[in-house]
C-alpha cells in the first residue's frame, strides 16, 4: 500500500471516529472542505495532524500522518521532533 493510501485511510479513520468530515473539522478547528481536500491530497499539514491526533485521541497519531515530522514513540514514550526538526509543537 502506498503512502498516499495509508494517509486517505487513516484521514478516513478520523472522519468515521468523528462523524464526519464536519464534525473532524469542527474538532479540527479547520473547515468541512480542508478535511476533504486533506483526504484527496493524501497529505496533511503539520498542524492538521497535530489536531488530527487531539480530535481523535491519539487514535489517528500525528507520527503515522507525517512520519517525515515526528518519529514513532518507542513504547511508553511520547512522539518527538523528526531529525530534521520539523516537528509542530505539540
Amino acid at each position: 500500500m502506498s503512502t498516499v493510501m495509508t494517509v486517505r485511510s487513516l484521514i478516513q479513520a478520523a472522519i468515521t471516529l468523528a462523524g464526519s468530515e464536519a464534525k473532524l473539522g469542527e474538532a479540527c478547528g479547520v473547515s468541512q472542505s480542508a478535511i476533504w481536500k486533506a483526504k484527496k491530497a493524501g497529505r496533511v499539514s503539520g498542524e492538521l495532524a497535530v489536531r488530527i491526533d487531539r480530535a481523535t485521541g491519539g487514535a489517528v497519531p500525528k507520527h503515522r500522518l507525517r512520519p517525515d515530522l515526528w518519529e514513532q514513540p518507542a513504547a511508553g514514550g511520547s512522539a518527538t521532533a523528526g531529525a530534521l526538526g520539523h516537528g509542530v509543537a505539540a
